[in-house]
């Protein structure tokens, strides 16, 4: 898949086939995170894979999902996720920059799962205490964010935004995403008002 292709085709994935994704696939992901620019090249992050089925349930019940879309938004049992990359900061490596080197390296996560066919769902609200508690995570590490993944079981496009933000399902289920226009974005030379 081309590089622009994967962007404009990637999209926010929160039904899954519960199809499992080999190993090493999901060692390909955090291989295209570990490449990710870092400030300074500190590369502060570590990856922590998930895709014990055991694993998978306790995982699950730290995340929050898609508020815009209420109960909608959360994945129903046979649509959860497979597998799940713990994104983690190891507190002993300094970042001068740490949330565009975590940014940075969880979209190459998600740009190598859309080329692989493996839909994504980077998720920000975790009960991270919970969490860490749960996979024994030691204290010098810290849990920054955690992508949900397996093969996609819905369908979810973007489309030019008109009047609002709100991503939204329609009744074939299928995941709008609106999105500014390049020209609204897009300033040349000077910032017109």
């Amino acid at each position: 898949m081309e590089t622009m292709d994967a962007i404009k085709t990637r999209r926010t994935i929160r039904r899954f086939q519960q199809k499992p994704i080999p190993f090493e696939i999901l060692k390909e992901l955090v291989d295209a995170a570990r490449l990710a620019p870092s400030g300074g090249n500190l590369q502060p992050w570590e990856f922590l894979v998930i895709d014990d089925k055991n694993l998978l349930e306790p995982v699950f019940s730290t995340l929050a999902w898609a508020a815009y879309l209420g109960p909608e938004g959360k994945p129903k049992e046979g649509e959860k996720p497979v597998a799940y990359i713990i994104v983690l900061h190891n507190k002993k490596m300094k970042s001068f920059t740490p949330e565009a080197d975590f940014g940075a390296a969880i979209e190459n996560i998600l740009l190598a799962a859309v080329d692989k066919g493996i839909g994504s769902c980077w998720l920000g609200s975790v009960q991270k205490v919970k969490l860490a508690k749960i996979l024994n995570i030691p204290d010098d590490y810290s849990i920054e964010y955690v992508v949900a993944l397996g093969y996609p079981a819905e369908q979810a496009i973007s489309e030019s935004e008109t009047g609002s933000l709100k991503y939204w399902r329609d009744n074939q289920g299928v995941h709008h995403v609106p999105k500014r226009s390049l020209e609204d974005i897009l300033h040349h030379n000077s910032i017109r008002t």
